[in-house]
């Protein structure tokens, strides 16, 4: 609000009152499922930190599954912009073998690794770094080495563009991903570099498209 137009909403005198801060979103998530069910992580109060919701993971997790037949125990699972973590401690809550958590900023990966710690969560590594890198480097060791990458990035900085060709190599020929984004990835606005991804499920959450993928064979993309 502009100086001139708080004058003229303050005829009486009083001092204006303290603007409220912007939301920054939940400071706790909780666990859906497994062993740490219902358990609450706190989460840093951080700019454009934006944990999942509970009722979108539910329903991702409902997914996921329902396509793995509940054999977590055979997951290795990469989340990529790890944020809050909840993607990645809910997956090793239902019993995932190996989680790898990767995160930019330094606090956030401080607060992952409490958490952690406080789960006694030893089937998650945490690895600070840009999510790019991370995912180009895995694809180049450990090739097929992942069957499940959650990729929530930051909305309108093309992450999702630059990120999902790589992890057509990280994967395991029947492995998912999971994404968020501002926009839908299926009907007739996806984008061109979705050509290598098949959507097995889509929803949509508020101004959040979240979708299940699956690299399409040889065969379905020549066709």
């Amino acid at each position: 609000m502009s100086k001139s137009s708080h004058d003229k909403n303050n005829k009486g005198g009083k001092p204006a009152k303290p603007t409220r801060p912007t939301a920054r979103g939940p400071h706790q998530v909780r666990i859906i499922g497994g062993q740490w069910k219902r358990t609450p992580l706190p989460v840093l109060d951080a700019e454009g930190l934006r944990p999942t919701p509970d009722r979108v993971r539910e329903t991702v997790f409902n997914w996921l599954s329902h396509l793995i037949d509940g054999h977590w125990e055979q997951v290795a699972c990469l989340d990529l912009f790890a944020g809050s973590g909840a993607l990645g401690f809910e997956a090793a809550s239902r019993g995932a073998r190996r989680v790898v958590m990767v995160e930019q900023s330094g606090p956030a990966v401080r607060q992952l690794e409490a958490n952690r710690d406080k789960l006694k969560a030893d089937a998650i590594a945490i690895v600070r770094g840009d999510a790019l890198a991370a995912v180009r480097n895995a694809a180049q060791r450990e090739p097929g080495g992942y069957s499940l990458v959650f990729i929530d990035p930051p909305y309108h900085q093309g992450w999702l563009e630059k990120v999902l060709p790589s992890c057509i190599e990280l994967l395991t020929p029947s492995g998912l991903a999971y994404v968020e984004a501002e926009f839908p990835l299926d009907g007739a606005e996806a984008p061109a570099w979705m050509q290598a991804w098949e959507v097995l499920r889509s929803d949509k959450a508020g101004m959040v498209f979240y979708h299940l993928l699956q690299r399409k064979s040889s065969a379905q993309i020549e066709a």
